[in-house]
Protein backbone atom coordinates (compact mmCIF):
# COMPACT_ATOMS: atom_id res chain seq x y z
CA UNK A 1 0.00 0.00 0.00
CA UNK A 2 1.42 3.11 -1.02
CA UNK A 3 1.33 6.33 1.24
CA UNK A 4 0.80 10.00 -0.37
CA UNK A 5 2.48 12.99 1.56
CA UNK A 6 0.15 15.55 1.64
CA UNK A 7 2.06 19.03 2.40
CA UNK A 8 -1.24 21.87 2.62
CA UNK A 9 -2.10 24.65 4.21
CA UNK A 10 -5.75 26.00 4.89
CA UNK A 11 -4.93 28.63 4.10
CA UNK A 12 -4.76 27.77 0.58
CA UNK A 13 -7.97 27.63 -1.65
CA UNK A 14 -6.05 25.30 -4.47
CA UNK A 15 -5.17 22.79 -1.60
CA UNK A 16 -8.61 22.77 -0.62
CA UNK A 17 -9.71 21.62 -4.18
CA UNK A 18 -6.91 19.03 -4.44
CA UNK A 19 -8.04 17.71 -1.40
CA UNK A 20 -11.43 17.01 -2.69
CA UNK A 21 -10.10 14.96 -5.39
CA UNK A 22 -7.17 13.50 -3.42
CA UNK A 23 -9.68 11.52 -1.54
CA UNK A 24 -11.15 9.83 -4.68
CA UNK A 25 -7.76 9.10 -5.69
CA UNK A 26 -6.70 7.58 -2.34
CA UNK A 27 -9.99 5.41 -2.82
CA UNK A 28 -9.24 4.15 -6.00
CA UNK A 29 -5.46 2.93 -5.72
CA UNK A 30 -6.29 1.96 -2.19
CA UNK A 31 -3.75 4.45 -0.60
CA UNK A 32 -2.96 5.97 2.68
CA UNK A 33 -2.10 9.42 3.31
CA UNK A 34 0.12 11.35 5.42
CA UNK A 35 -1.57 14.66 6.66
CA UNK A 36 1.24 17.56 6.65
CA UNK A 37 0.39 21.01 7.18
CA UNK A 38 2.58 24.14 6.85
CA UNK A 39 2.01 27.74 6.82
CA UNK A 40 2.45 28.15 3.20
CA UNK A 41 3.19 31.73 3.99
CA UNK A 42 6.78 30.65 5.59
CA UNK A 43 7.42 28.10 3.31
CA UNK A 44 7.46 30.22 0.16
CA UNK A 45 9.93 32.60 2.09
CA UNK A 46 11.86 29.99 3.14
CA UNK A 47 12.00 28.51 -0.81
CA UNK A 48 13.08 32.45 -1.43
CA UNK A 49 9.90 33.38 -2.19
CA UNK A 50 9.78 36.57 -1.78
CA UNK A 51 7.40 38.50 -4.56
CA UNK A 52 4.19 40.15 -3.41
CA UNK A 53 1.01 38.20 -2.35
CA UNK A 54 -1.51 37.28 -5.03
CA UNK A 55 -3.77 39.42 -3.83
CA UNK A 56 -1.53 42.36 -4.46
CA UNK A 57 -1.50 41.53 -8.29
CA UNK A 58 -4.95 43.16 -8.76
CA UNK A 59 -5.20 41.02 -12.62
CA UNK A 60 -3.82 38.00 -10.78
CA UNK A 61 -6.27 37.44 -8.04
CA UNK A 62 -9.01 38.72 -10.50
CA UNK A 63 -8.14 35.45 -12.79
CA UNK A 64 -7.47 33.22 -9.64
CA UNK A 65 -10.82 33.85 -8.67
CA UNK A 66 -12.00 32.69 -12.07
CA UNK A 67 -9.95 29.79 -12.01
CA UNK A 68 -10.62 28.67 -8.76
CA UNK A 69 -14.71 29.22 -9.56
CA UNK A 70 -13.96 26.86 -12.57
CA UNK A 71 -12.11 23.87 -10.69
CA UNK A 72 -14.45 24.05 -8.19
CA UNK A 73 -17.40 23.46 -10.75
CA UNK A 74 -15.68 20.87 -12.18
CA UNK A 75 -15.39 18.99 -8.93
CA UNK A 76 -19.19 19.66 -7.70
CA UNK A 77 -17.91 21.71 -4.60
CA UNK A 78 -19.26 24.88 -3.04
CA UNK A 79 -16.47 27.93 -3.39
CA UNK A 80 -17.68 30.50 -1.50
CA UNK A 81 -16.84 34.28 -0.36
CA UNK A 82 -13.01 34.44 0.61
CA UNK A 83 -11.96 35.19 4.07
CA UNK A 84 -11.36 38.39 5.33
CA UNK A 85 -8.81 36.88 8.10
CA UNK A 86 -5.92 34.43 6.70
CA UNK A 87 -4.37 32.99 9.51
CA UNK A 88 -4.61 29.69 9.42
CA UNK A 89 -1.74 28.27 12.06
CA UNK A 90 -4.18 27.51 14.58
CA UNK A 91 -6.67 25.57 12.47
CA UNK A 92 -3.69 23.76 11.29
CA UNK A 93 -2.62 22.68 14.18
CA UNK A 94 -5.68 20.86 14.59
CA UNK A 95 -4.76 18.26 12.09
CA UNK A 96 -2.56 16.95 14.77
CA UNK A 97 -5.88 16.61 17.25
CA UNK A 98 -7.60 15.15 14.61
CA UNK A 99 -4.93 12.71 13.53
CA UNK A 100 -4.73 11.43 17.91
CA UNK A 101 -8.39 10.70 17.15
CA UNK A 102 -8.30 8.85 13.95
CA UNK A 103 -10.15 10.89 11.84
CA UNK A 104 -7.84 13.39 10.01
CA UNK A 105 -9.69 12.84 6.84
CA UNK A 106 -12.81 14.19 7.79
CA UNK A 107 -11.57 17.51 9.93
CA UNK A 108 -9.94 18.45 6.92
CA UNK A 109 -12.91 18.28 4.97
CA UNK A 110 -14.62 20.25 7.64
CA UNK A 111 -12.32 23.04 7.72
CA UNK A 112 -12.15 23.28 3.93
CA UNK A 113 -15.88 23.79 3.60
CA UNK A 114 -16.50 26.33 6.61
CA UNK A 115 -13.38 28.04 5.21
CA UNK A 116 -13.35 27.97 1.11
CA UNK A 117 -16.60 26.62 0.55
CA UNK A 118 -18.70 29.07 3.16
CA UNK A 119 -16.32 31.71 3.67
CA UNK A 120 -15.78 31.81 7.40
CA UNK A 121 -13.31 32.92 9.67
CA UNK A 122 -10.91 30.30 10.85
CA UNK A 123 -9.23 31.84 13.76
CA UNK A 124 -12.69 31.88 15.65
CA UNK A 125 -12.91 30.60 18.68
CA UNK A 126 -16.64 29.69 17.57
CA UNK A 127 -16.08 28.20 14.23
CA UNK A 128 -13.39 25.86 15.70
CA UNK A 129 -15.69 24.69 18.55
CA UNK A 130 -18.33 23.59 15.96
CA UNK A 131 -16.31 21.82 13.66
CA UNK A 132 -14.99 19.77 17.02
CA UNK A 133 -18.13 19.85 18.23
CA UNK A 134 -19.15 18.18 14.85
CA UNK A 135 -15.99 15.84 15.05
CA UNK A 136 -17.39 14.49 18.46
CA UNK A 137 -14.66 15.97 20.43
CA UNK A 138 -14.74 18.48 23.60
CA UNK A 139 -14.74 21.78 22.20
CA UNK A 140 -12.57 22.90 25.23
CA UNK A 141 -9.90 20.54 25.07
CA UNK A 142 -9.83 21.24 21.23
CA UNK A 143 -9.12 24.49 21.45
CA UNK A 144 -6.12 23.98 24.65
CA UNK A 145 -4.58 21.50 22.13
CA UNK A 146 -4.48 24.22 19.66
CA UNK A 147 -2.89 26.25 21.54
CA UNK A 148 -0.49 24.49 23.22
CA UNK A 149 3.23 23.97 23.08
CA UNK A 150 2.77 20.49 22.28
CA UNK A 151 0.70 21.76 18.77
CA UNK A 152 3.76 24.27 18.18
CA UNK A 153 6.01 21.60 18.32
CA UNK A 154 4.68 19.53 16.03
CA UNK A 155 3.62 22.05 13.72
CA UNK A 156 7.43 23.50 13.50
CA UNK A 157 8.49 19.76 13.31
CA UNK A 158 6.45 19.21 9.96
CA UNK A 159 7.38 22.56 8.65
CA UNK A 160 11.16 21.78 9.14
CA UNK A 161 11.00 18.75 7.23
CA UNK A 162 8.85 20.36 4.37
CA UNK A 163 11.76 22.71 3.54
CA UNK A 164 14.46 19.73 4.09
CA UNK A 165 12.59 17.77 1.18
CA UNK A 166 11.89 21.47 -1.03
CA UNK A 167 8.45 21.76 -0.18
CA UNK A 168 7.80 25.31 -1.61
CA UNK A 169 4.14 25.61 -1.96
CA UNK A 170 1.02 23.61 -1.45
CA UNK A 171 -0.64 21.60 -2.11
CA UNK A 172 2.12 19.44 -2.25
CA UNK A 173 2.56 15.23 -2.89
CA UNK A 174 5.17 13.13 -2.50
CA UNK A 175 5.66 9.36 -3.32
CA UNK A 176 8.55 7.30 -2.89
CA UNK A 177 10.06 10.32 -2.98
CA UNK A 178 8.53 11.68 -6.26
CA UNK A 179 7.29 15.10 -5.82
CA UNK A 180 4.10 16.98 -7.50
CA UNK A 181 2.94 20.21 -7.00
CA UNK A 182 -0.40 22.04 -7.49
CA UNK A 183 -4.02 20.80 -7.79
CA UNK A 184 -3.72 20.55 -11.66
CA UNK A 185 -0.72 18.10 -11.28
CA UNK A 186 -3.30 15.42 -9.87
CA UNK A 187 -3.66 13.66 -12.64
CA UNK A 188 0.33 12.61 -12.86
CA UNK A 189 -0.25 11.53 -9.48
CA UNK A 190 -3.21 9.24 -10.60
CA UNK A 191 -0.98 8.22 -13.47
CA UNK A 192 2.03 6.94 -11.19
CA UNK A 193 0.14 5.30 -8.51
CA UNK A 194 -1.80 3.02 -11.51
CA UNK A 195 1.54 2.28 -12.86
CA UNK A 196 2.17 1.19 -9.72
CA UNK A 197 -0.42 -0.95 -8.61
Amino acid sequence: MKTIDFYFDIYSPYAYLASHRLAEIVKAHNCKVNYLPIDLKRAKLAAGNTGPANMQIPPKIKYLMQDLARWADRYGIPFGVVPRVMDSNRINKGVFFAIDHGNAADYIREAYAAVWGRGEDMTSDKLLSEIAAKMGWDPMAFLAFIDSSEAEKRYQAVFDDAVKRGVFGVPMYFVDEQMWWGNDRLHFLDEYLEQGS
